[in-house]
């Protein structure tokens, strides 16, 4: 990567990488009416570098545009939407390519549905649901993400749609260090053994690695408790209390360290249950067509099976702690050496498999084995619904579940409201309450197309809220620059997760309740 664009996106290249701006700026987006809503979105994706973007809207600039869409300016007036939009995002970053079309996404979907193949992810923004179940089938069958954002007045919506999405770097907030103080292996354990814990020299005790400290320690409660380690919660008190009679001086940090790594010792052997339910998923019986992803997860499985001795591979590295540095240096040798013995092993296994299934041997990457060995403890696979899936045969007990549940009534409520307003959108040609006159009438007829929805899903007698019924009438089909730069920023994030591989995308419906301030995750 130049220096200029490593100085450009200094921030972000610290949390995706060059792996994961690389991903971007091959990417290819396309966004279905820039209304703010859309603008949003491209704006945070031209801003981090996408590829490039085009920009599809059949529409011209009119003067309520002005006052919710940062992109227009009182020049832009009568002029093409997608241009403007695109000439203001062109300038926010020039090494982006930002095109437009002005063609109605709607015409586009039912006349030239090929369009939409040359794309490696589509953002479909204020669309009706006739045309978003098309479109989804065009980007379904032609493997392209869809991503949907949906903004009206205080609620809005993101889904994904794709068939399979696989994370390597899931980069979870909360996750154990790979540190195998429960099953240390015998390089480590030959050198915890070079210690003396009832060194007397306070320079040497305070400095021993709490690594060291733990495994020294957790040997001796085995060796007294039948081979076993602390488990109940008594037993890891005692192993704590283990620790701290270790201690020369209360200002040791290096005790302090082990005392609270403790918890550590007992981690459980093996892999996550989620772990093996990715292994033992029938993907990873792999042949010549499936993807470099699953041939790792073969690799995998046959490596925990063997090599492994029911264990993933080692990420190789250790947290900081205190430490005299020889010591440090030679304990993060001897984890290194170990991952990279281990990612030798995987490699031999991949190459392999590749062989084995008709494929180029060398075809995935030295680097990409390594970078899979690193996190494979936390690998996630996504697996999405069709829209029409969704809304055809919708998983009742969860509906069920969520529609009776306080907190979630008014997530549930709006989801199924944001599909009555594009019914009656459909019937008459309007949102409700886009006109004051109406508002008593367009609250009756929404009420009966809401609870029309709910009979068609098999939820008989059931009903909306009337203040959310009234709330969706007042709004009037409206698109609010606060909620809109919000579910575009949402939409954003997303699409980034999915360009960059980096980090686990919504695997259900994102609902916003501006009324509330709540932002909630329907899995369904």
């Amino acid at each position: 990567m130049a220096t200029e664009a490593k100085t450009k996106y200094d921030r972000q290249l610290r949390i995706w990488g060059e792996q994961g701006q690389s991903a971007l700026e091959k990417a290819s987006i396309c966004l279905l009416n820039c209304g703010p809503t859309g603008s949003e979105a491209l704006k945070n994706l031209v801003l981090g570098g996408i590829g490039s973007v085009t920009v599809v809207d059949g529409s011209k600039v009119e003067a309520f545009d002005l006052g919710n869409n940062f992109m227009l300016d009182q020049e832009s007036l009568g002029q093409s939407k997608a241009k403007c939009v695109s000439a203001f995002l062109q300038e926010l970053n020039d090494a982006v390519k930002a095109k437009f079309v002005e063609e109605s996404p709607e015409t586009l979907i039912e006349t030239k549905p090929s369009f939409f193949t040359q794309f490696t992810l589509v953002i479909a923004t204020q669309l009706l649901d006739r045309y978003l179940l098309k479109l989804d089938k065009i980007c379904w069958q032609a493997n392209v993400i869809l991503v949907v954002a949906r903004s009206y007045g205080l609620t809005g919506l993101v889904r994904i749609s794709m068939k399979e999405h696989d994370v390597i770097e899931s980069k979870p907030d909360h996750f154990l260090d790979d540190l195998r103080l429960h099953n240390p292996w015998p390089e480590l354990k030959e050198y915890a053994h070079t210690f003396d814990l009832n060194v007397k020299t306070p320079v040497v005790h305070k400095h021993i690695p709490y690594i060291v400290i733990l495994i020294n320690i957790a040997e001796e409660w085995a060796n007294t408790h039948g081979g076993s380690l602390p488990s109940t919660r008594q037993e890891k008190r005692d192993f704590k209390d283990q620790v701290k009679a270790h201690m020369l001086n209360l200002d040791e940090e290096n005790y302090k360290e082990a005392m609270d790594a403790s918890f550590k010792v007992s981690a459980p052997r093996g892999i996550s249950s989620h772990l093996l339910q990715i292994i033992n998923d029938s993907a990873a019986e792999v042949d010549s067509t499936s993807s470099d992803f699953w041939v790792l997860v073969a690799a995998l499985k046959e490596f925990i099976e063997n090599e492994g001795d029911g264990e993933p591979p080692l990420e190789g590295s250790i947290p900081d702690m205190t430490s005299l540095t020889d010591y440090y240096i030679n304990l993060q040798k001897i984890y290194q050496a170990k991952a990279e013995s281990d990612c030798l092993a995987m490699e031999q296994r991949v190459r392999n498999i590749l062989k084995r299934i008709g494929r180029d041997p060398e075809s995935i990457s030295k680097a990409s084995i390594k970078n899979f060995c690193k996190n494979a403890r936390k690998l996630f696979v996504c697996r999405y619904r069709q829209l029409e899936d969704e809304y055809n045969t919708p998983v009742l007990p969860e509906l069920q579940k969520y529609l009776t549940d306080e907190d979630y009534s008014f997530a549930v409520g709006f989801y199924i409201l944001l599909r009555a307003v594009d019914r009656f959108a459909a019937n008459y040609n309007r949102f409700p309450g886009m006109f004051d006159g109406d508002m008593d009438e367009d609250i009756s007829w929404l009420k009966t197309i809401a609870v029309g929805i709910l009979n068609d899903l098999g939820f008989h007698g059931s009903t909306i809220p009337e203040d959310l019924i009234n709330e969706m009438c007042r709004f009037g089909g409206a698109e609010l620059h606060a909620v809109a730069a919000l579910i575009g920023g949402i939409a954003s994030q997303e699409v980034i997760k999915l360009v960059t591989k980096q980090f686990v995308p919504l695997t259900g419906t994102f609902i916003f309740n501006g009324i509330d301030q709540k932002s909630q995750v329907l899995p369904f």
